[in-house]
């Protein structure tokens, strides 16, 4: 609904300040409304999947209606690849977050990686979503422009920590920020995605917090005994 103005509109009138806070406020509503949206379709993407999802529940969880859902985002297909943008921007502003060009080379691959880990571990619907958008063999990510963008701050960041160490002579110059990326994702991944299948069968939760601060501290001796060793 269209809100009417109590008196005409003009550039220079009085009721121009009130005219553009109720245009910020309409901003803010729809900011709100599209949030509001992308939390609720991350749950249910990551829990049903792409196909089992529903506009229609996802509309139902929200303060909004599917005809809406279809006004922001297009579609069923439009929707997740949002999903799948916000949860890599999530991390990716993370990491350019953070503040290693302070520590030694050895100390900042530490940081990155225990970054990761935190994550991971805080968003297991990022891990679903990544493992979902693997058996469609990517084809969502593929068509994203967004997403393509979103694996330089990744490999930045990366980059400059192993210059640094290479220039110090400290790290091995046959691996470069993809190498490392892979490791530390593969063992933050593998943790959150394969926790009730690795329980069942070893009898051991990798997600008991009792255990958590060892597996920290083992991803980083891990990292770190790499790429220094000779």
């Amino acid at each position: 609904m269209t809100a009417q103005p109590s008196e005409p509109v003009s550039s220079a009138g009085e009721g121009a300040p009130e005219v553009a806070a109720v245009g910020t406020e309409r901003i803010r509503d729809a900011e709100r409304t599209r949030a509001d949206i992308l939390a609720v379709a991350t749950r249910e993407f990551a829990d049903r999947g792409y196909a089992g999802a529903r506009i229609n529940e996802i509309a139902d969880k929200t303060s909004t209606t599917k005809r809406m859902i279809y006004y922001y985002f297009g579609g069923k297909e439009q929707l997740y690849v949002a999903v799948l943008e916000e949860a890599y921007r999530r991390i990716r502003g993370l990491e350019q977050q953070l503040d290693v060009e302070h520590l030694d080379p050895v100390e900042a691959i530490r940081e990155l990686a225990g970054l990761t880990f935190d994550h991971h571990e805080s968003h297991p619907d990022f891990i679903r979503l990544v493992s979902i958008e693997n058996i469609h063999r990517a084809q969502h990510i593929a068509r994203s422009t967004v997403l393509s963008g979103l694996a330089n701050p990744a490999v930045d960041v990366l980059s400059a920590i192993l210059r640094r160490g290479w220039d110090a002579g400290l790290f091995r110059d046959d691996v470069d920020a993809l190498d490392v990326h892979q490791v530390i994702s593969a063992f933050c991944i593998f943790r959150t995605a394969n926790r009730h299948t690795f329980g069942a069968i070893f009898g051991r939760d990798m997600l008991d917090p009792a255990r958590r601060e060892h597996q920290r501290r083992m991803l980083g001796d891990l990292v770190v005994a790499y790429l220094t060793a000779r």
